[in-house]
C-alpha cells in the first residue's frame, strides 16, 4: 500500500479514491483529527502547540505569513511521508481547497522536487473530461505497488522462518 499525497489537501473525491484502491491517502482532514484528538492540547479552539511554529519554519522561511507557515507545519510532514502523489489543476473551491494560493505553490513545488511518481491532472469541464479525469487517476493507482519491497522481503522472511519451524 502506497502512501499517496493528494492535492488539494482536503479533497474528500481523490480521498475516497486512494482509498478504493488500496492505498493510504495523506490528507489535511487525518492531520487535523490527530490535533485535535491529541493530548498535548490544552485548549481545542486554540489547537496549536508550542513546536508547531518551530516545525512551520522547517518548510517556510519566517518571512513568510504566518498563514503559510502554520499550514505547513500540517502538510509538511505529509509531504515526507508521500511516496506517490496525485495533484489536480485548477479545481473548484467546493473539490477541496486550502484558502492560500502561496501554500498551494509552495506545497505543489515540495512534492513535485521529492522525486515519487507524480499525476498530474486538469479538473474535468465536462462528463467526457469526467470519465478521463477518474480512468487516468485509476491507471496510476493501478501502477503503484500494493506493498513496499521492504514488506514484502520481511513478509518472505517471516514465511521461511514459519516453514523452517514446523519442520
Amino acid at each position: 500500500m502506497a502512501k499517496v499525497f493528494i492535492y488539494p489537501i482536503n479533497s474528500l473525491i481523490l480521498a475516497d479514491l486512494v482509498e478504493r484502491f488500496g492505498h493510504k491517502p495523506l490528507t489535511m482532514m487525518n492531520q487535523i483529527r490527530e490535533k485535535v484528538t491529541s493530548l498535548s492540547l490544552d485548549s481545542p479552539p486554540l489547537n496549536i502547540t508550542p513546536e508547531d511554529p518551530k516545525l512551520g519554519l522547517k518548510y517556510a522561511a519566517i518571512e513568510v505569513p504566518a498563514g503559510v507557515r502554520g499550514r505547513m507545519a500540517l502538510i509538511g510532514p505529509l509531504i515526507e511521508q508521500t511516496e506517490a502523489a496525485i495533484i489536480v489543476e485548477n479545481p473548484p473551491t467546493d473539490f477541496g481547497c486550502v484558502g492560500c494560493n502561496r501554500t498551494n505553490e509552495l506545497t505543489k513545488y515540495l512534492v513535485r522536487s521529492k522525486g515519487v511518481p507524480v499525476l498530474e491532472v486538469e479538473y474535468p469541464k465536462s462528463d467526457d473530461e469526467a470519465r478521463d479525469f477518474v480512468n487516468k487517476i485509476v491507471a496510476f493507482l493501478e501502477s503503484l505497488p500494493k506493498e513496499k519491497p521492504e514488506e514484502d522481503e520481511k513478509a518472505k522472511e517471516t514465511e521461511s522462518a514459519d516453514k523452517e519451524d514446523k519442520e
